[in-house]
């Protein structure tokens, strides 16, 4: 699958206290102090899965549509979406493209982003992959809700934005948000195979094993999207599309609404998984670097420029990260500003905090969950677990 911690004060004469009192009266003042807020409870050292549904197949991603009714949609890789709504699957699902989309291994319909005015204009986009057998492909479309059932998207509204060529069946990557900037930000793999043998994490003129961020808003020439004017290759240099790149597959990604800060999770080639905070033209070094390690080559590598991961994993610990989102829900104030990640195979679950030097610190929250496939958040900032083979979705509680 996808690759894996009370001042004393002076006693005042009585007659001068008197007369302070009487005049804080005849002002209309006050002696009440004001107690200081109690301080922020430590965070937990452990989390628990309870329950919210089952009954998927393959579910991969799970996004919140932020149109204040509370729906949460589900994206199963074969090629629908379906809708939880007040903890109830809703059994028709709310877009299926099946007949568009190639599901095996890594492949499928891999995710769901809602345009910031999704409620007024109802539009969205996919990420997912079509096409036979060396002639795979990774496509980027914009859809529409039915205006006659807000439950319903319309396949015939399909607007095609990118279509990437992809050399081989695994590494899509898959995520797709928007950011705070109100463009949309895509994350492709590196192509596939093992190693990335095409070199597409540090080659610029390919949009493989990078984030992209364009704009769905406006079109910049013959394009059916535009290119901010500040993203990193604009100008040249590289691809315009690119916002960061040395990617090998950041499978699952998201934004701090907090701070804007982008949290991807990586997932690594043989011995080590991470996480990164990327930032505008980063080069996050695959495959020269694999974590926090030389990769090729295996040693002596050049270094010089590359972003490191806030944290790293070896596979002792687990096989394939999943980048999940920093907590601002209020079920467990603890996790405040806490970043929460897991990983597929041994199903670990973390929390990720800064501390005072800067660094970032890992801690375990949970052993023995399922097979990760995602993690999701409604809209009031709870967070919620996808399991992948179990078919389920599972609400991150205290």
């Amino acid at each position: 699958m996808w690759k894996a911690t009370a001042k004393a004060h002076s006693a005042v004469p009585l007659t001068v206290g008197l007369c302070l009192s009487l005049v804080l009266i005849a002002c209309g003042g006050s002696t009440t102090t004001t107690t200081p807020p109690p301080p922020p409870p430590p965070p937990p050292n452990s989390v628990t899965l309870t329950p919210v549904v089952s009954g998927l197949s393959n579910p991969v991603d799970l996004q919140a549509s932020d149109d204040t009714t509370g729906r949460l949609f589900v994206v199963e890789q074969a090629g629908t979406i379906r809708i939880l709504q007040n903890g109830t699957l809703l059994p028709t699902p709310f877009l299926d493209i099946r007949s568009r989309v190639t599901f095996s291994g890594e492949m499928g319909l891999l995710g769901v982003a809602f345009h910031p005015g999704f409620a007024q204009n109802g539009r969205f986009y996919l990420n997912y992959v079509r096409g036979p057998l060396l002639a795979r492909q990774t496509v980027i479309a914009e859809y529409q809700v039915s205006p006659a059932d807000a439950n319903q998207a319309d396949p015939a509204t399909e607007r095609i934005l990118l279509v990437i060529n992809q050399p081989y069946d695994n590494h899509k990557g898959g995520q797709l948000t928007f950011g705070p900037d109100n463009f949309l930000y895509i994350g492709l793999g590196d192509g596939g195979s093992g190693g990335d043998p095409q070199g597409n994490g540090q080659n610029l003129q390919k949009l493989l094993g990078k984030m992209l961020r364009i704009d769905v808003d406006h079109t910049t020439g013959a394009l059916p999207y535009a290119i901010p004017a500040d993203n990193p290759f604009a100008a040249g240099g590289g691809l315009p599309e690119i916002w960061a790149y040395g990617l090998r597959n950041p499978f699952r990604f998201s934004f701090d609404t907090a701070t804007g800060k982008l949290f991807v999770g990586d997932v690594g080639q043989s011995a080590y998984e991470e996480v990164d905070i990327l930032q505008k033209g980063g080069n996050y070094g695959w495959n020269v670097m694999e974590g926090l390690h030389c990769y090729n080559p295996a040693t002596g590598c050049n270094m010089t420029g590359l972003m490191l991961p806030i944290v790293e994993y070896a596979h002792s610990e687990g096989i394939a990260v999943i980048g999940g989102y920093v907590y601002h829900g209020t079920a467990m104030p603890g996790l405040t500003g806490s970043y929460i990640f897991g990983d597929f195979g041994s199903g670990k679950i973390w929390r990720l905090t800064q501390d005072t030097s800067g660094a970032w610190q890992p801690v375990l929250l949970l052993s023995g969950g399922p097979n990760m496939s995602s993690f999701g958040r409604d809209a009031a900032g709870e967070l919620y677990l996808l399991n992948y083979g179990g078919g389920a979705i599972l609400k991150v509680s205290p």
